[in-house]
């Protein structure tokens, strides 16, 4: 394995969400956790995590787990899902085995993931300065690797693996992400009413008519799922989908 300095410089200047993740599972790989789930949702509202579309959730788990996992609602209860909502820092699923830790409903959680080879491994709570944010991470172990054996891997990785986990899940806040598409012309529109420009200002600014810019307002408006304008500016700014650098721009 690379240097683990060499792995978060890499890390820090990954382009876009893709490379970031290509790199992070990688190198998780090469430590016996071949199964991640990052989670983020800038929308709680007490014990909810939100809408799900409004979730960022990245994955290299398979379909047949994860259509299950967030279709089917095993989510909301699944032990380490309420322990990360509740604590920050990592927690080792040796506890989960324990029948008498677990409600009903999170031990039917806990008998799915057995079922699907989800068993061993850690979960990392992000630290958030707003009550409405969470973040977190599910690591989970290669199938045949025990949770003794992870305990073993984590005493003497464990360390790296948290500031890596960090800095993916602070590099992902500032990356775009494309959960809910806008156009260029719907960013560009936003764009000018969050520098405080009129509908009349933007249709001068963009050679266009008033109309025009209403119409591109509204859609955007649809496309985030919100009623407000100032709330599409708001959202548009959480997924950094806000004066984002086109390509040519980059490569000037």
């Amino acid at each position: 394995m690379i240097p683990v300095v060499t792995h978060l410089e890499a890390l820090t200047n990954a382009p876009t969400i893709e490379a970031l993740w290509e790199l992070h599972t990688q190198r998780m790989a090469e430590l016996g956790f071949d199964r991640l789930i990052y989670g983020f949702t800038r929308y709680r509202s007490g014990a909810s995590l939100g809408d799900p579309q409004d979730w960022v959730v990245l994955t290299n788990h398979g379909d047949s787990y994860m259509d299950r996992f967030i279709g089917d609602g095993y989510i909301y209860n699944a032990p380490m899902v309420n322990w990360a909502l509740q604590n920050d820092g990592a927690c080792s699923w040796s506890w989960i085995a324990d029948p008498a830790n677990l409600t009903p409903a999170e031990q039917r959680v806990a008998d799915f993931n057995r079922s699907m080879g989800v068993t061993a491994g850690y979960t990392i709570s992000f630290r958030s300065v707003s009550e409405r944010t969470k973040g977190a991470a599910a690591i989970t172990a290669r199938e045949g690797i025990s949770q003794s054996e992870v305990e073993e891997i984590w005493a003497k990785h464990g360390g790296e693996i948290k500031v890596m986990s960090n800095v993916v899940y602070l590099k992902m806040l500032t990356l775009p992400y494309a959960t809910r598409n806008l156009t260029k012309r719907q960013r560009e529109v936003l764009q000018w009413v969050g520098d405080g420009k009129t509908t009349q200002d933007i249709a001068t600014i963009l050679e266009l008519t008033p109309a025009t810019i209403e119409k591109h307002l509204r859609l955007a408006r649809e496309a985030l799922d919100v009623e407000t304008t100032a709330q599409a500016v708001l959202k548009a700014s959480f997924y950094n989908q806000m004066f984002v650098l086109e390509p040519d721009s980059l490569g000037a």
